[in-house]
């Protein structure tokens, strides 16, 4: 289905052609950009609301600013779908994270006009700030940088070490904050509280728009007046909000807030701050969702709805006639509540994800012992080591990806010393539609070489289910849990809980010349296969090994012992991932075997369906099939 942009709209292939439109047909551009988000998303899907919020913000950017020779870098990417499509992506808009298509998040070899690659959040402030110092150097006096950042991306802690950095600069640079106090879930802490204040203090907003106006009218009469002016906000600020503003604190000349829905407003602003030297910051309040009822009402919901009905907002299911299995993300959520109805230790933390993996549900349940620590994932790690101390066992959920951002601490702080974390990585694997910055390609290789770690991975519910009680258990450590997006593959989930032997696997089924050994819910793609292959009279042997560390040695041996030839099945990197870990054991163990692993090359993966990148990186059920059937020389059918 071919939709059509609005009249202005379609006239705009680049910022260039906007900004040949007069000031006054800007609302209109607004209106039109708006509609054709919801169109689109509508029909095809992606992130919605966060896009819509920023629809005014966007539009002025590119009008004011000379970009890309000016430099414009977006925090996480979701708000940046209306940057897209003004920057001449607008007919291929609807292969937006599509296999093949454009990416959901900006990205440098796909445009000028994406000066930073970004999907984690609170990276803006240090890249822009990097590329505002570097235009100073090669005196660049002209080049404009700006930075757009979410309050929940400003939450990260990288964002406050760019911000006490660039303040102690005088580099050109600009950070536009948008305020909406949502990131997918509402935003949490003192940041958000502090940001309130600021936005609802009637009186100083009422002083801010009068200081403003003065300052517009007084300009003329050269930069002292506009110190002076700058002067005298700064003690109302002081006065009123009862406390120095933050930014200022850090040297960033604040401007702010305004409504971020105000075109006009926004581009009269961003024109006088062209001309303002040094690091500065303008705070605009916005509404996720903005221009969609349901979106700015749901906006955790409407986050990315998927597919609906953009005049209904009926959000598009799928119905069965049978039950089907639970995503892996809500058995965690269920399953972390059972635990701890029954075990008082255990507590849940998640940098700023609850709805993503489901620590929602404790957090309903049990307030007092779940925890959302915002965009944090060091400190969620840290903080989760601190409560380990102390007797309690700690479920930390990060999605893997995210998991890198605190690799560090989970060395030092967890298993240097040792302590009971139980890190639950969700999205681990490859990640569908979100693509690169988003897969869980590496936590594998990353976690099992870390002393005292355990990495495990359950083929299906019931073993994730029996791996998070096992996890709880005395003695058992620093433990690491992965699990894909998606769904299972046990309708009827819900079983009585087992310890398992840690570092023990299990014989899926004895076979023949060639046996196949899997880590996590990609054994499920060995199970069809097996079955598959048995009606050419082919029986490879299958091992769930559920333990990449550590290694189910007598398993191992028995394998070696018996099959000449071994197939390894992961979702992730095959470089010092499990299948690195077997062949680590067939060489210390002098076994001789003829070892084929499958899982990602050394390669960056673009985004798509789970089974289209499975395909790409050869281990979809049809890639290990070939592979058996090549390995033991009976042709490969067609």
């Amino acid at each position: 289905m071919i939709i059509k942009p609005g009249e202005l709209l379609a006239s705009i292939n680049t910022p260039e052609d906007l900004r040949k439109l007069k000031p006054e047909q800007m609302l209109q551009v607004t209106q039109e950009l708006r509609q054709f988000i919801i169109d689109v998303v509508s029909i095809h899907g992606g992130h919605f609301g966060a896009s819509l919020g920023v629809v005014e913000i966007t539009t002025a950017l590119h009008y004011v600013f000379n970009t890309p020779y000016d430099q414009l870098v977006w925090d996480v990417g979701h708000q940046a779908y209306g940057h897209k499509i003004l920057t001449g992506r607008r007919d291929v808009f609807h292969t937006n994270r599509k296999y093949g298509g454009i990416s959901g998040f900006p990205k440098r070899k796909e445009s000028e006009y994406d000066t930073f690659g970004v999907g984690h959040s609170s990276t803006s402030i240090s890249a822009a700030l990097g590329m505002a110092v570097a235009s100073q150097y090669k005196n660049e006096a002209d080049r404009q940088h700006i930075a757009v950042i979410g309050d929940g991306a400003l939450t990260g802690g990288m964002a406050f070490e760019a911000l006490n950095h660039a303040g102690a600069t005088n580099a050109n640079l600009l950070v536009v904050l948008n305020d909406n106090c949502m990131s997918i879930d509402p935003n949490v802490g003192a940041l958000k509280e502090y940001l309130t204040d600021i936005t609802t203090s009637r009186t100083y907003n009422k002083v801010r728009d009068e200081i403003w106006n003065i300052l517009g009218k007084i300009s003329k009469f050269g930069p002292n007046a506009q110190h002076i002016a700058s002067k005298i906000e700064s003690g109302i600020k002081a006065s009123i909000l009862k406390q120095s503003n933050l930014f200022e604190g850090l040297k960033f000349r604040y401007f702010g807030p305004i409504d971020g829905h105000d075109i006009n407003h926004l581009i009269s602003v961003m024109e006088d701050l062209k001309h303002i030297p040094g690091p500065k910051i303008l705070h605009c309040i916005t509404t996720k969702g903005k221009g969609f009822a349901l979106a700015e009402k749901d906006q955790t919901k409407w986050h990315a709805p998927g597919l609906f009905d953009k005049i209904t907002g009926e959000i598009y299911k799928t119905h069965y006639d049978k039950p089907q299995p639970p995503k892996y993300q809500d058995v965690f959520g269920h399953t972390i509540v059972e635990l701890a109805e029954q075990n008082p230790k255990i507590m849940g933390v998640t940098p700023a994800m609850p709805s993503g993996c489901s620590l929602n549900i404790m957090m309903k349940a049990m307030p007092d012992r779940a925890f959302d620590v915002g965009i944090a994932e060091q400190h969620a790690v840290t903080f989760s080591a601190g409560l380990a101390t102390q007797g309690m066992i700690p479920f930390c959920n990060i999605y893997s990806t995210f998991m890198q951002r605190g690799y560090d601490q989970v060395v030092h702080d967890v298993c240097l010393q040792n302590l009971p974390v139980v890190f639950c990585l969700d999205r681990a694997g490859f990640a569908g539609a979100d693509g690169p910055t988003h897969h869980g390609a590496y936590d594998i290789a990353y976690m099992r070489c870390i002393p005292n770690m355990v990495v495990s991975a359950p083929m299906n519910e019931q073993e994730l289910r029996n791996l998070m009680f096992t996890a709880t258990q005395e003695g058992a450590g620093p433990f690491t849990i992965r699990y894909p997006r998606g769904e299972g593959v046990m309708p009827s989930w819900k079983t009585p809980f087992e310890v398992i032997e840690i570092g023990k696997g299990r014989t899926v089924q004895e076979g023949e010349e060639v046996a196949i050994l899997t880590f996590g819910h990609i054994g499920n793609y060995a199970v069809d296969v097996c079955k598959k292959l048995s009606f050419d009279g082919i029986t490879p042997g299958h091992y769930d090994m559920r333990f990449a560390k550590p290694l189910d040695e007598e398993l191992l041996h028995h394998i070696f012992s018996k099959y000449s030839k071994v197939i390894t099945v992961e979702d992730g990197c095959l470089q010092g991932g499990f299948g690195s870990a077997v062949l680590e054991f067939m060489v210390d163990n002098g076994y001789t075997s003829q070892v084929k692993r499958l899982g990602m090359a050394d390669v960056i993966y673009e985004h798509g369906s789970q089974l289209e990148l499975h395909r790409e990186a050869g281990f979809a059920p049809e890639d290990i099939e070939r592979t058996v059937r090549e390995m033991i020389g009976v042709a490969v059918k067609v």
